[in-house]
């Protein structure tokens, strides 16, 4: 992809990510997501936690604190917006190439880190959406993208017990593309 077109690929998504933020209301705050490891507070914290490494890696600056611990303020979705907005122009600003250094995974090639950053928010965009209620708000571009990178970017490695992913549920090849790429990404497309 072009440098345009990935700009925009990440500008969609972020943006569809932070309308869901902003559609979460406080009696959901407890409920479980497809996501085992968060309800539907700390998946919010997470994705505002998150999206301030990545921001920060980008533009060059360390990120201080643990993204981990991280909890959203009174208004995470404009919290998550301002940080999106920094990464976007971050990335309008640098370009792809070189190396991003980001907090607890070190140096990694600049394309892989917008890989990473359009798996990690398209996918926990989908668990969001799904434990809300939300409809789903990626379009079958993004998510067909988003799978072709993730595809490229996840090693084998990475999946199983104690790891960050999951094992890949299988899923039809004629499935929806955002249901193919949250079953690589080791999700139930269609949780119960």
């Amino acid at each position: 992809m072009e440098h345009t077109d990935d700009i925009e690929l990440l500008a969609g998504v972020v943006t569809k990510t932070g309308d869901l933020i902003a559609g979460v209301t406080p009696d959901q705050a407890d409920r479980p997501t497809p996501c085992p490891d968060y309800d539907v507070a700390t998946l919010v914290n997470h994705l505002c936690g998150w999206i301030r490494v990545f921001a920060a890696g980008v533009q060059g600056k360390p990120y201080e604190g643990d993204p981990g611990a991280h909890e959203a303020g009174p208004d995470p979705a404009a919290e998550f917006r301002a940080a999106a907005a920094d990464l976007v122009d971050g990335w309008r600003a640098r370009g792809f190439d070189g190396a991003v250094s980001l907090t607890g995974a070190g140096e990694v090639p600049a394309r892989m880190a917008l890989n990473m950053t359009l798996m990690e928010y398209l996918t926990h965009g989908w668990d969001l959406a799904v434990a809300t209620g939300q409809p789903v708000p990626f379009t079958e571009a993004e998510a067909e993208e988003t799978l072709a990178r993730a595809e490229q970017t996840l090693p084998p490695q990475y999946r199983g017990e104690g790891m960050p992913f999951g094992d890949a549920v299988p899923v039809e090849g004629d499935a929806p593309a955002v249901d193919r790429l949250v079953g690589f990404m080791g999700r139930e497309p269609r949780p119960a």
